[in-house]
Parts: C-alpha cells; structure tokens; sequence
C-alpha cells in the first residue's frame, strides 16, 4: 500500500501542490471564523444534578448570578453618599439591561452578607443570559474618585481567561515558531529541510482551526483546544518531519535516486507515522466518552490535528521533496560540511551497555520515576474557578475579596431547588434541617433565614425565593469549594430527605465539582480500556507481537505517573509557584486527564519510531540484542531531536498566564522528554534484553492473521523505475 502512495506522489507531485494549496487557502479563510465560536466553559457534566439545577433555576427564578460586580469605596464606607449614589445607579443600570434576568444589589437589599467586613466594599450579582460577560465587563468596569467596580463571577472569570489565552497564545507562537525554526535549522543542518518540516506544523494547525470552526457551528467547543492545536501541530509536525526528510537522505545516502528515495521513504517512514499517528488519535478520542465538552473538545482538535499532520507528512511532505530533489538541502550552514547523518552511534552504544547489564542500569532510572510518581498518593482534584488567573485579572482580585473580605461569599453557596411547588411550613422544616448541618453558616429561603435551626427574621430577597411551582434555598458556607468538607456537605444536602411531594436538585459550584468527579470517574475505566485495546491492537499489527506491546503500556504507564507526580509536586504542593506565578490549587480533573492522553498518545509515538528500526532490523535475521542497538542507532537521533523540539512548543505554554495552560505545557514536555530519554535510551533496551527473543512472541492464528492482513513494510523487489509524472 505505501509504496502504491510513494508511487503515487511522485508521479503526481504538482497535483498534490495544487490541491494542498487550495486546501491551505480554504483552511486557513474557514479557520479564522473559528476563534469567535469558541467558548471558555465545558468543565461541567450538562446531564448532571447541578447542571439540572442550575437549569432549573433559571427557568423560574432567572438563574444563579453568574456575574459578581465589587463596588469599592475609596474614600468611606459604601454607605455613604458618593457610594451609595454609584451603586445605586449601578444597579439602575444593570436592571435595564436586555440581558439581565436577576440582580441582587446591596444597595436595594442592604443584605449584611452583600458588605464587606470593613464595609468598603458591597456586591451586585447579576444573572445575565450572554454566553459570557465581555460587554458587561466591557461598560461597567470603572474606577473614578468615588468608587472602583470590577467584574467577576463565573462568567467574568470566562471573560478574563478568554482574553488571557488569546495574548498568551500570541505570545506563545512567537517563542516556540521562531525557536522552533531554529533549532529545525540545527538539526537538519538545511534552511530549506526546516522550512519544510514547519510548513507541515502550519497546514496542520489550519487546517485544524478549520475544523474547530465548523465543530463549533454543530456544538460546543473549548477555547483551550487552540493550545492543544498549536502545541500538538508544531510538536508532530517535527515528529513526522524529521522521519521522512531524515529517511529520504539516509536513502539517497545509499545511492537511490531522488524518485525513488522519496518512494523508499514513504514505504519505511511514513508506514511508521501512519500507525504512530493511529496510536495518537486513538488515545485523544477516548475523550469524547466524557460529559465534559472541554474533553471533547480536545478530541475534536486532538484527532484533527494528528489526521491532517500524518496526511500532510505522508503526501504534502514527499511531494515537495520530489519537486525540489537535493535542493531540499539547500541552505546549509555555513560551517556544516556535511549534512547531519542520520545515525547516532551515541544511542547505540547506551543501548549496548545496558542490555550487557539490564538490572544495573534501569534499576536507578525504575527507582527515579516511582520517587516522582511517589506525590500521587496525596493528589487532591478540583475544578477550575478564578485562581487559575495571577492575582493582577481583575476576577481573580474580585474573587479574593469575596474570600478574605465577605463573613460568606453568598456566589460560593450552594443552590437547593425543588421540582415543583411546596407549603411556606414544610418549606421552613427545610431549611430548619439544612442549616444544622455541620459546616452550615445560614439557609436563605423564601420563608425566611436560618441560623443553626433558628429562624433569624426575613428580608425582600427572601421572597424572590419562592415561587408557585418551586422554591430555591441558599446554603451558605464558609468552605472553600474545593475542600473535602466542602464537597462532603453537599452530599450531606443532597442526603436530606425534601419536602413531601418534592424533589431537590442541589447545585452550585462545589456541587459542579462533586458532579464532574463523579462523571469522569464513572467514565475513566470506559476511556482506559479504549486506549489499551486499541493501542494494543495497533501495536500487534504493526509488530506482529502480543509482547510488544504489553511492554510498551507498561512502560508508558511508568513514565506518565512519574510525569503526574511531578505535576501534583508543582501545582498542588506549590514547589516552584513563586518562579511561574501561580496559586497552588487541587488539580483539575479534566486537564489531569487530557494530559495523561497526550502524553500517552505522544509516548506511543516515540514507541512506533523506535520499534519500526528495531523490527526492520530483526525482519532481516538479526538477533533481538543486535536489532535494538541497530535500532537506536538509527532511530534515537530523531526521536530525541525530535522530542527536545516538541518540548519547546509545549514548554512555550509556561508564559502563559492561567495555570491550566502551564500545568498542561510543563507535564506534556516532561512527559515527552522523559519517554525520550530514559524510557527509550534505557528502560526499552533493558526490557528487550529482559526478554529476549520472546519479545516477538505471538500465538500462530495471531501470527497467521497478521501476515495476511498484509501490513508489512517489507518492499516489492525487484522494482521498476518510477515514471515521474511532475
């Protein structure tokens, strides 16, 4: 098959320009519409308890604020005059606004919770039906002599971490292109070679952004999966670059000419890129059996981007190599005499001193990657709130008041709605029991207040609680919602039995965070098996072996929890905020997951690269000891070139400003650089040489099957010259 495709693309070279071209274009004019589509949540199951919730309560009680306006005094209290007037006209001026469904002023209820301790600041919390606040934030963010107003909230965190990724994006590419392009440069020794191997990065980021814009016109899609585009299109782009250009000139090296070098190559590498592209995709599309679109979202792109780079590697790529011929090498550096070769007899050697001594040396490595792995026994997670912002966004600053300033930050509590309407007595009996629960500060209702099972007297904003056909509750806390006691006692709400005739939903954002566990952990072995039957198979079908890839899960699960330990040792435990800037927060569940994903996907891609020199060699007689060093030798100057450059795109992510990105951008270039190096370089070598000539083990009707399928890279021999057609 790939030497029809090779065959294929030299024939018809320019045709294969022609229509790439025309896709770029179309790309790139479709991709630019899709940035406008995307949005900043996802994090929340939507068939969820609190997802149900919050629907409710919106339909009947226009919502839960989802925008938290901090109006603060600058000269007194926000009782005084100047204050009062300002908030007051705030106020009037949301109320009229289209899009706003409920408001909750200090100034019109001057509720004690809606102050602050040292009464310099007071709260509006709106409920607006925009799919986020940019225009609010955008008119009613202020600072004059009187009074500052800044914007916060769920939504104006969305707003804040939107426009943050958008800078950061911006300056993330023009690090990791640049360094990228030159570190290209340095390890193909040619201009031309990295210019080539970069124009694959960018059709696959386009076209990618192209495809994000057409998902985000059929439903909901993350705004995150713009990083994981560029980062994953850069990063394979060098991947599968560096394996076709690399084969290409190892061929020509032999004596072949330019026509068939480039169909050689494509026979041999882009065999390889087309199963490691396989075991990438395969493990981001388990993400689409999570509730999270954030997740999916990453599947939509994930997928994207590794489809469109294999294709581009295994078409575009050979063809540009056919049309320019030894001009692909042009450009050389000055001082380079000759071109990189494409042997690392470095690798070989490692490989050859550690399967003469396999416990010797993977001991230690074995030892150091389970001391890192060692801080995911105390992993806490949580999900994502203003704090993954530096403390200079104004919905960071606004959400540290509410949690230093306020006796309860009221947006924090929880939120009980029943289904159908309830008596004022039995409501009270309610909420008698809700606020004696331990951790319970006071139970807002339309019945009134409670404190520790004792009504405390009613307000205006009592009332707007009930209603014919439901009544919501307020429960508030003084816990942070990510805490285990925060989360415990929105078990304990939802455990008390509703009034008679009723049911409650129990919503709010430490209830989003029960939910989102809850559904990701539900859907975890689901994912798993996917992504082990599936790597299992390809591997199988490319090895020819059961034992290969049992390995290489093993390995690959090593490696990924020595990169989540470190992950959890970084931005859970703290260690190295002060450098990076971030707060120490439980980890995100959902980005702990993408990532072991892409890391796994990723590792998996080295594995196929490797494994292909290593199977070549065995196919030819040799002996397992012989094909691993033989190998390396070949393949472990591209795989490490290769992940260093990966790296760099990834690494580019620790500019970023929300800790999200960075703990995405640090734990995919550890993950990459370990696989790299101490997986490939030493623990593969070792387990090869553990194992023997079982490692190519597999049961006859296995083996029977695989040779009939036919996906041998072996090459038809002897061959005819290849018409070119260009």
């Amino acid at each position: 098959m790939f030497h029809r495709i090779g065959t294929f693309v030299v024939r018809r070279a320019r045709l294969v320009l022609i229509v790439a071209l025309l896709a770029v274009i179309g790309g790139g004019v479709l991709g630019a519409s899709a940035f406008s589509k995307l949005g900043a949540g996802g994090f929340e199951d939507e068939s969820s308890q609190s997802w149900l919730a919050r629907d409710r309560i919106i339909d009947h009680f226009g919502g839960e604020p989802n925008v938290v306006f901090l109006v603060k005094s600058k000269n007194a209290s926000v009782d005084a005059p100047a204050a009062t007037a300002a908030g007051t006209k705030l106020t009037a001026d949301l109320d009229a606004e289209p899009s706003v469904t409920q408001i909750v002023s200090y100034w019109t209820t001057k509720a004690p919770s809606l102050k602050s301790d040292d009464s310099a600041s007071a709260l509006v919390m709106v409920s607006t039906t925009q799919s986020d606040a940019k225009d609010l934030v955008a008119r009613y963010t202020s600072d004059n002599a009187d009074v500052t107003v800044q914007v916060g909230g769920t939504f104006g965190v969305y707003t804040d971490v939107q426009a943050q990724l958008t800078a950061d994006l911006g300056l993330a590419e023009s690090i990791a292109i640049p360094l990228t392009m030159v570190l290209l440069v340095l390890a193909f020794g040619s201009v031309v070679a990295a210019l080539l191997t970069l124009l694959i990065g960018i059709v696959a980021i386009l076209g990618t952004f192209a495809e994000l814009s057409v998902f985000a016109s059929l439903t909901d899609v993350s705004i995150y999966a713009v990083n994981l585009t560029v980062g994953l299109g850069l990063g394979l782009a060098v991947d599968y670059g560096l394996l076709i250009v690399s084969r290409f000139r190892e061929e020509r090296g032999k004596g072949l000419d330019t026509d068939a070098a480039v169909v050689r190559a494509v026979e041999t590498a882009g065999r390889t890129i087309v199963f490691s592209a396989a075991t990438v995709a395969t493990a981001l599309a388990a993400l689409v059996v999570f509730p999270l679109y954030f997740l999916r979202s990453m599947a939509y792109s994930g997928v994207g981007v590794v489809a469109i780079a294999a294709i581009s590697a295994v078409l575009l790529l050979p063809a540009l190599l056919a049309v320019l011929g030894p001009r692909a090498d042009a450009w050389r550096l000055p001082w380079a005499q000759q071109l990189p070769s494409t042997e690392a007899p470095f690798w070989g050697r490692l490989a050859d001193v550690v399967m003469r001594r396999p416990l010797l040396t993977a001991l230690p490595v074995l030892v150091g990657l389970l001391l890192a792995a060692s801080p995911l026994l105390d992993v806490s997670f949580g999900t994502p709130d203003d704090r993954v912002l530096t403390t200079s966004a104004p919905s960071r600053q606004v959400g540290d008041t509410l949690r230093s300033g306020f006796g309860s930050d009221d947006s924090n509590a929880l939120h009980v709605v029943t289904t159908s309407g309830v008596a004022a007595p039995a409501v009270g009996d309610y909420a008698t029991t809700l606020s004696q629960l331990p951790d319970v500060k006071r139970v807002d209702s339309s019945v009134g207040t409670f404190v520790r099972g004792n009504s405390v007297g009613a307000t205006p904003a009592n009332a707007t609680l009930g209603r014919p056909d439901a009544q919501r509750l307020s429960v508030l806390t003084n816990l942070d919602r990510t805490s285990d006691r925060a989360q415990q006692l929105v078990r304990d709400v939802r455990a008390v039995s509703p009034p008679a005739g009723t049911t409650t939903l129990v919503g709010g954002q430490a209830a989003v965070l029960v939910d989102t566990k809850d559904a990701i952990g539900d859907r975890l072995a689901l994912a798993g098996g996917l992504i082990v039957i599936t790597t299992f198979i390809l591997l199988f079908l490319f090895s020819g072996s059961v034992i290969q890839p049992v390995r290489a899960l093993i390995l690959n699960v090593i490696s990924l929890s020595a990169t989540l330990g470190v992950m959890v040792w970084v931005f859970q435990q703290g260690h190295l905020s002060g450098v990076l800037g971030f707060t120490p927060m439980p980890l995100d569940t959902g980005m702990v997951v993408l990532l072991f994903c892409i890391a796994f996907g990723l590792s998996m891609d080295y594995e196929v690269f490797v494994l292909s020199r290593i199977k070549e060699m065995h196919d030819t007689g040799a002996d397992t000891r012989t094909s691993v060093v033989h190998g390396l030798t070949r393949s472990g100057r591209i795989v490490t070139t290769a992940a260093a450059l990966i790296a760099v795109s990834f690494f580019a992510f620790l500019i970023s400003k929300v800790s999200l990105i960075q703990l995405f951008g640090l734990g995919a270039g550890l993950a990459i650089l370990i696989d790299a190096t101490l997986v490939r370089g030493v623990l593969v070598p070792a387990a090869m040489r553990v194992l023997g000539e079982f490692a190519w083990w597999a049961p006859r009707p296995l083996r029977r099957l695989h040779a009939k399928i036919g996906l041998s890279d072996e090459v038809p021999a002897p061959r005819e010259p290849v018409a070119a057609g260009r």
